[in-house]
């Protein structure tokens, strides 16, 4: 859903907007809206950020985060799942995670849902691999896909079982194919 002010906003003053459910993003200019995320977009989400996590977490090697706004390079957009190197982990006056993150995650996973742009979902991914991002994913539930962006490269669609997902160097013993990730939705 895209909102129509009358006069266009700068990205600061959108950043001072409250917070919208399911979140809003900055892109081009454009507030838009993200569609509600529905049961196998949820499933999945959560699945990726534990597996990851629980792979890299306890090493501090990466953290990954869940619907986490990140805004660069004049956008300001909310991945499904954001993950970053330990050591780019934006951190408050206390040690603790910061609440604003301004810098592009080093790995970026969309999730389509059925209401969703796969264009605009296309084109968050490539902003973040514009802007430093080691990889992006965007993954299909509905056909069980997944197209993997690698920087400066081709993109490359997976949809045999057996596949491997690549991953970047940084979570590396992340080891998952494409039938395991889809076969997260089965109860």
């Amino acid at each position: 859903m895209v909102k129509s002010p009358t006069k266009p906003l700068t990205l600061e003053e959108f950043l001072k907007l409250p917070e919208t459910k399911p979140s809003s993003e900055y892109i081009n200019g454009q507030i838009i809206q993200k569609p509600m995320p529905q049961g196998k977009h949820s499933k999945l989400q959560g699945k990726l950020v534990t597996g990851i996590n629980e792979v890299v977490e306890n090493r501090k090697i990466a953290l990954a985060f869940p619907e986490l706004r990140c805004t660069f390079g004049g956008r300001s957009i909310v991945p499904d799942v954001a993950v970053f190197a330990w050591e780019r982990i934006p951190i408050d006056e206390r040690g603790d995670v910061a609440n604003v993150f301004k810098t592009y995650p080093d790995w970026t996973i969309e999730i389509l849902s059925p209401d969703q742009s796969q264009t605009k979902v296309t084109g968050n991914i490539l902003h973040c691999l514009k802007h430093g991002s080691r990889l992006g994913w965007l993954i299909d539930p509905g056909d069980r896909s997944v197209l993997v962006y690698p920087p400066k490269q081709q993109p490359e669609l997976l949809q045999e079982e057996q596949e491997i997902l690549p991953v970047p160097d940084l979570v590396s013993d992340f080891k998952l194919t494409v039938g395991q990730l889809f076969g997260w939705l089965k109860l």
